[in-house]
């Protein structure tokens, strides 16, 4: 049976999420440590074969994913389905500002409630539902291929419980970091995860940008 292989890398850093605010569907671009962590990223993926590359079609997303597409020759394709959760009243606020101005949706959100929409914004489930529905489709639309994909932390959430069996509800007690490798596979109707959160093609650039 053919296989569908994925890699998808988290956007890298913003201002936002430096300071920790949910960024959601909001269109923060990269920050120079970002634009660093891509540059690192499509070194480290040079040389490697992809048969497509996807990304999401905001901005800190699209400017990940671009010098990935110059470094291996392939043109992004935009995937407006991979865009993070949209967090309702919780966009743009950090954790504390949450919790004074909006306590009953902070408690949901904190509580991973799976149906409650934080007030105008997308419920845990139905975001569970793009997400799933937007991977097969790739995985039916290019069987027996090696996709890219560069998606939001939230992306990575969904996609890591598809792979390991973790229900919605559970704590996120796993890595997604920024501009880090992670590996699935899609094979006879159920997911299976190769690798997850590789740095070490971030190590040497970002050594170069602190020193």
């Amino acid at each position: 049976m053919t296989s569908t292989r994925f890699c998808i890398v988290r956007h890298g850093e913003t201002d936002w999420n430096a300071e920790k605010r949910l960024q959601g569907q909001i269109d923060i671009p990269l920050n120079a440590a970002g634009r660093a962590q891509a540059a690192a990223t499509a070194a480290g993926l040079a040389g490697r074969r992809f048969d497509a590359l996807y990304s999401s079609d905001l901005a800190r997303t699209w400017q990940t994913a671009e010098p990935i597409g110059a470094a291996l020759g392939l043109p992004v394709r935009a995937a407006p389905a991979l865009r993070e959760r949209h967090f309702g009243k919780m966009q743009g606020l950090t954790g504390d500002e949450a919790r004074g101005q909006f306590p009953a949706l902070h408690a949901a959100h904190t509580a991973r409630d799976p149906d409650y929409d934080l007030d105008g914004g997308e419920s845990l489930r139905r975001f569970a539902a793009r997400v799933t529905a937007a991977l097969l489709e790739l995985a039916s639309a290019h069987a027996g291929q090696t996709l890219l994909l560069v998606a939001h932390g939230g992306v990575l959430d969904i996609a890591y419980r598809l792979a390991t069996g973790r229900d919605l509800a559970g704590p996120r007690d796993f890595p997604i970091p920024n501009a880090g490798l992670n590996w699935l596979e899609y094979r006879a109707g159920a997911w299976r995860l190769l690798t997850w959160g590789e740095k070490a093609h971030l190590d040497a650039t970002l050594d170069e940008v602190t020193a």
